[in-house]
């Protein structure tokens, strides 16, 4: 049994899980808010897949995404916001063109992902520079009030500031400090149970502390709070990660926010996700539900697109009574700025803080409004 619990990783977040738990005593009991964010690594090539296979990926996505998201609202009015973490060793524009018409439409908006191996910092600082202004070009990232590029992040391999002890993944142990100094707003990596690199700071927004250079400098946690707030660091956003007992089952499953083919949302799913309360501390009337997928491929994407889509917005319909529950969809972007309105000491609907710190990116700002 120790063996399974082991292989599972469980020895490195099942403390902090339990931990979080303590929090649920603090949740807001009158109307709620919930921020839902799906963040999708987005791979075309996902699978080592050809060109012609990967552009009817693309071409898939960008006929049935508004039909799917045509069908939903939330308490805005805005159809589901999708966040495109686009791998930066997959660029290509035509692709990228593509996901801006989506943008331009109100769909979504597109982030970086990125899976690197034996790195250094320097080739590492290059490749970033490189990708964001590929993303840019196409109108893709908020821009800062220095009008340079701002970008949210997903870790290839969940191998974030060369977590694993073989060493494979990544390289550059101080990977932190050069995201943000490349622009990097937020890290949406996590949870990644059971992988290893899972952290013990579980279910929380957190700013990473002490020295930021080090190896697995995430896993050092200051808890996001209403008028505390950094500007010389990347902010990280967790989504939920907790055991679940399985529907009509004695026995429990990781739950890592993770949306298959094979493991679509379930209403029991969603409720599990919201019941862990991610929230600021002293603002816990606004939850945060950021969940993650691999969404190109064709399993996933005729799942999400079609009845695993349509189970996922029903589910969450559930939590949009506008009396004790509003649902607003955001990007990963407006999930950002929603937090640091948070600690700001902002409060009421958080709809009115979706571009707090951080405007939309140019393809959306020039679009057609939703």
């Amino acid at each position: 049994m120790l063996g399974g619990l082991r292989r599972k990783n469980l020895h490195t977040w099942l403390g902090g899980w339990l931990r979080s738990l303590a929090d649920r005593r603090s949740a807001a009991p009158g109307p709620r808010h919930l921020l839902f964010a799906l963040c999708d690594h987005w791979e075309p090539l996902w699978g080592y897949a050809s060109r012609e296979v990967a552009d009817a990926r693309v071409r898939f996505w960008r006929e049935e995404y508004p039909r799917m998201a045509e069908r939903h609202r939330d308490a805005d009015g805005r159809p589901p916001r999708h966040t495109f973490f686009f791998p930066g060793e997959q660029v290509d524009d035509r692709w990228l063109a593509t996901l801006a018409e989506l943008a331009a439409a109100g769909y979504g908006e597109v982030e970086l992902h990125l899976h690197h191996d034996g790195d250094t910092a320097e080739g590492l600082r290059a490749d970033l520079a490189r990708y964001v202004e590929l993303l840019a070009r196409h109108g893709h990232l908020s821009r800062g009030v220095d009008g340079r590029p701002r970008y949210g992040f997903i870790h290839g391999n969940w191998c974030l500031a060369n977590a694993r002890r073989d060493g494979r993944y990544c390289g550059v142990d101080a990977e932190l400090p050069l995201l943000f100094e490349t622009g990097c707003y937020a890290d949406f990596t996590f949870p990644s149970a059971p992988d290893e690199c899972q952290p013990n700071v579980v279910n929380r927004i957190w700013w990473p502390a002490g020295d930021l250079a080090r190896r697995r400098a995430y896993e050092r946690a200051e808890h996001a709070r209403v008028g505390r707030r950094h500007d010389d660091r990347l902010l990280m956003i967790s989504g939920p990660l907790a055991l679940a007992r399985r529907p009509g089952a004695l026995s429990v499953r990781i739950e890592s926010s993770a949306i298959t083919a094979n493991d679509p949302a379930t209403p029991a799913r969603v409720a599990t996700w919201v019941s862990q309360a991610i929230h600021v501390e002293g603002r816990p009337e606004w939850v945060f539900v950021k969940v993650h997928t691999h969404g190109a491929p064709e399993a996933q994407a005729r799942s999400l697109l079609g009845e695993g889509g349509r189970a996922l917005h029903d589910a969450l319909r559930g939590f949009d009574d506008r009396a004790r529950w509003s649902l607003h969809y955001v990007t990963a972007r407006e999930m950002y700025n929603v937090a640091m309105a948070a600690m700001d000491g902002c409060r009421g609907d958080p709809a009115a803080h979706f571009d707090h710190v951080l405007p939309p990116p140019p393809v959306v700002a020039h679009g057609s409004a939703r």
